[in-house]
């Protein structure tokens, strides 16, 4: 019975984020109510914000499930691995979605639109630098190696999105984007790991 009830709520939940992506595809972010999501996923108000916690998390839910799982990755990596390497398996191994899909072109069409939207994503990026810094921090109250380190390496998360947002907006798709982002994110890392100098 479990089982059911968890993937009734999933296909919920991804009716609510088809919904609102068609829309705001169509409309932009800024001119879709959430009560016309519900109305395009057949719910009620109530219920996509129960799946949702807010507007800009119809679109967000992904990067914040993302950056959830990137900072306990490098938070609990093993004994002896350096946090570099961490993030370079964990951020530049197997891809994350579809790179370049049609999905992701439409979000990146919609983000890079809407002014509300550019300025969550700088909140949520803030908020998971202060997460990493603090997973990476040696219990000291102000552990500024852990939080330059943090900065960095989300640094370089962050450049990586914009790269694939550009490309995907101009058309760059499939095993050709993830050769170039993996190619990016290797150089860029190697800065990281020899030392900015």
């Amino acid at each position: 019975m479990d089982g059911l009830r968890e993937r009734k709520k999933a296909q919920t939940r991804q009716a609510i984020a088809d919904a609102a992506l068609t829309l705001f595809g169509e409309r932009g972010f800024d001119a879709v109510p959430v009560a016309a999501v519900a109305r395009a996923a057949g719910v009620s108000e109530a219920t996509v914000f129960n799946y949702f916690p807010t507007k800009e998390s119809l679109v967000f839910s992904g990067l914040e499930e993302f950056e959830t799982a990137l900072v306990e990755a490098i938070g609990g990596r093993p004994a002896g691995r350096s946090v570099v390497t961490a993030f370079e398996g964990f951020v530049l191994g197997p891809p994350y979605g579809e790179l370049g899909s049609d999905r992701l072109r439409t979000a990146a069409r919609i983000i890079e639109g809407s002014p509300a939207l550019l300025a969550r994503e700088r909140l949520i990026y803030d908020r998971y630098t202060d997460a990493l810094a603090a997973a990476l921090s040696s219990g000291a109250r102000d552990d500024l190696t852990a939080w330059v380190t943090a900065n960095a390496l989300l640094g370089v998360h962050r450049a990586l999105v914009a790269y694939v947002r550009r490309e995907t907006l101009a058309g760059v798709a499939g095993p050709t984007l993830l050769r170039r982002v993996r190619a990016r994110g290797r150089r860029a890392l190697a800065v990281l790991a020899s030392g900015i100098g």
